[in-house]
């Protein structure tokens, strides 16, 4: 699937998300059952799985064959074998417990609980188009992102019922007007579209990420996103990254990328620094194979070293293969140092093959670590 296709589909993707909403109406006041329910959530977002796993069990005893009960399965499966990728014998309990919890939150059983159990049906089907579109599924996307269009909208109505909502409104406001401003050949779709305001989306997902009940981190991750790779603005992206790795330290997709804004940023020093103490005691192959590729930014910006930076590139290259599209991103990094490095030994042709395939995949060809 290529990228532009991805960013068209964003347009319509709802980031994985819990809420109250994903209870019967009367949990809305059971504090101590929302307690339980947040607590899980944050126990799955820091990769604490025994601890989330002991709640969700609490959760199921208690909610039996309610939307809650497979929402939770399907995030610890998710997180717990992030990346997770179409060959991995995990990805089937995934799929079934995030379609048994649309299946349930589709009946609605009071018209007052349909803000409730629109989240409820949002939050597992954008779950399952992440899980899609990242893994290049586009088929299976398409027309998951059919429905999931027609929910969002609905969403609106909504913002001033729970702050969570704001994360949705958000994500669609800014993406509606960045998409077609960075594939202009697009604009004549943009009439199947309401319009969306860049700069009420922002406002709208700092909200979230200030007030939500449990979008926090999804949309902290999205500002990070967003002000990275379509605004351009590297310290604002840096800010969040460093703010959702310190909420959440455990979690290697954010330590990932607020390594990755340090790089950026080039305090090379604190990069190496905490390169070197997450190294202890990492298992996940995604994220070591993140690091191959981070030493190689260090070796190459840092100490000069083009030789084992070129050494660290194709190993990191290699050890991306096996996640297929997931990898594109850290690939793309790869092929950036290698096109650098080859336009240092004056090798036109390999520095230009490399910039392609870099290009190719690359989400955003701004950020290439070429200053």
């Amino acid at each position: 699937m290529t990228e532009r296709f991805k960013i068209l589909i964003r347009l319509c993707i709802i980031i994985v998300s819990l809420s109250s909403s994903i209870l019967k109406a009367q949990v809305l006041s059971d504090t101590a059952s929302l307690n339980m329910i947040m607590k899980c959530v944050a126990c799955i977002y820091n990769f604490e799985f025994d601890r989330a796993i002991e709640i969700s069990n609490q959760v199921s005893l208690k909610y039996s064959r309610q939307p809650v009960e497979y929402m939770i399965r399907g995030m610890i499966t998710y997180w717990q074998n992030y990346p997770l990728t179409p060959s991995a014998p995990a990805h089937v309990s995934f799929e079934n417990d995030l379609r048994n919890c649309i299946s349930l939150s589709d009946e609605v059983p009071n018209p007052v609980d349909e803000a409730e159990y629109l989240l409820t049906g949002l939050c597992a089907r954008g779950l399952l188009l992440m899980y899609y579109t990242d893994n290049g599924l586009s088929g299976e996307a398409i027309r998951l992102t059919k429905e999931t269009y027609r929910n969002i909208r609905r969403a609106f109505d909504y913002t001033e019922v729970y702050p969570d909502f704001y994360f949705f409104t958000g994500l669609y406001n800014y993406h509606r007007e960045a998409y077609f401003e960075v594939h202009p050949l697009f604009r004549a779709l943009a009439f199947l579209f309401p319009k969306g305001n860049k700069s009420l989306g922002i406002k709208e997902l700092q909200i979230a990420a200030s007030n939500a009940i449990i979008l926090k981190a999804e949309s902290l991750y999205e500002l990070i996103w967003i002000n990275g790779g379509f605004e351009n603005n590297i310290n604002h992206a840096f800010g969040y990254s460093k703010s959702l790795h310190e909420q959440y330290p455990a979690n290697l997709n954010y330590l990932g990328e607020y390594i990755k804004y340090l790089l950026l940023t080039k305090e090379y020093d604190k990069a190496e620094t905490l390169l070197g103490h997450s190294v202890l005691n990492i298992t996940n192959q995604y994220y070591l194979a993140q690091q191959t590729i981070f030493n190689g930014i260090l070796q190459e910006k840092k100490y000069h070293n083009y030789t084992l930076a070129q050494q660290y590139y194709n190993k990191g290259i290699s050890e991306l293969t096996i996640f297929g599209e997931f990898g594109n991103e850290f690939t793309a990094y790869a092929y950036y140092g290698l096109s650098r490095i080859s336009e240092r030994n004056s090798d036109k042709p390999d520095m230009r093959t490399y910039r392609n395939k870099a290009n190719d995949l690359a989400p955003f060809k701004k950020i290439n670590f070429d200053d």
